[in-house]
């Protein structure tokens, strides 16, 4: 188990800063997997809330209500100038001094919100993949934060967000075939050595959300223009939107 000297008793998630934390043993293997944090990633700016969602249903989601949401969120970018959401925005802007801290090239990778802007700016809409991805993208597109979410059946063991060594595996979401990973980077593994997201903007097929989708590890992640309360406010957003029309039982992990 990854630095275990940061062993904290798991009261209120608020309670805990940097920790290996997760809920009570006594309930089953979805709500026991739990999160290491790695202060050397916090310490370079990272910051971010993190749960997971059980019981989501997405075969018997309102596909016309959701589109209406995500239509809205998309309506509201492209009433705004490119400039104006991505030069002057304190968050993707953070997100870029947050690359430069890890050595990551900022002109060849955008953070995960701001790709899905440009997106907006250059088609006129986001990609419609299913009813759990279109919902937190629109809340990404609303908060400016990177949000992602992870199905559980599939992760191994815990979760660690951590600085990459380069011997994890990665197969990126969409590519054919695995790619390496840059040691020295952040990202979220899992105990079989499987980076899940890259930074906050790569996720991957493993642990991709499908129809079949029922619980899920949720990512709501920041930098550091985003304090606390701004971390706080777009879990809730998340979670209230998921669970207005996907359902589902919210099991907090971390928040800061």
């Amino acid at each position: 188990m990854p630095y275990p000297d940061l062993v904290h008793s798991c009261r209120l998630a608020s309670d805990v800063t940097h920790a290996i934390i997760g809920p009570p043993a006594s309930l089953d293997r979805r709500r026991a997997l739990r999160f290491h944090l790695d202060p050397d990633v916090t310490a370079k700016g990272v910051t971010g809330s993190y749960c997971l969602l059980l019981g989501v249903d997405q075969t018997g989601a309102n596909a016309d209500a959701i589109e209406a949401f995500v239509d809205q969120a998309v309506a509201s970018v492209r009433a705004r100038a490119r400039r104006d959401l991505i030069s002057a925005d304190p968050i993707l802007a953070g997100f870029r001094t947050l690359h430069r801290a890890f050595g990551v090239p900022t002109r060849k990778l955008f953070s995960a919100p701001e790709t899905l802007i440009r997106y907006v700016e250059k088609r006129g809409d986001i990609p419609r993949i299913g009813p759990l991805v279109d919902l937190y993208n629109a809340v990404s597109l609303e908060t400016g934060l990177a949000l992602g979410a992870h199905d559980i059946a599939q992760i191994d063991g815990d979760i660690s967000l951590r600085m990459t060594t380069g011997s994890e595996n990665f197969h990126p979401v969409g590519a054919a075939e695995p790619e390496p990973v840059r040691p020295g980077e952040y990202a979220y593994v899992d105990d079989g050595g499987t980076v899940i997201c890259r930074l906050e903007v790569r996720q991957v097929e493993k642990t991709k959300v499908t129809p079949e989708t029922t619980d899920v590890f949720l990512i709501i992640q920041g930098n550091p223009a985003t304090p606390p309360q701004t971390i706080r406010a777009g879990q809730d957003r998340l979670v209230s939107v998921l669970q207005r029309f996907l359902g589902g039982t919210e099991v907090p992990l971390y928040r800061p």
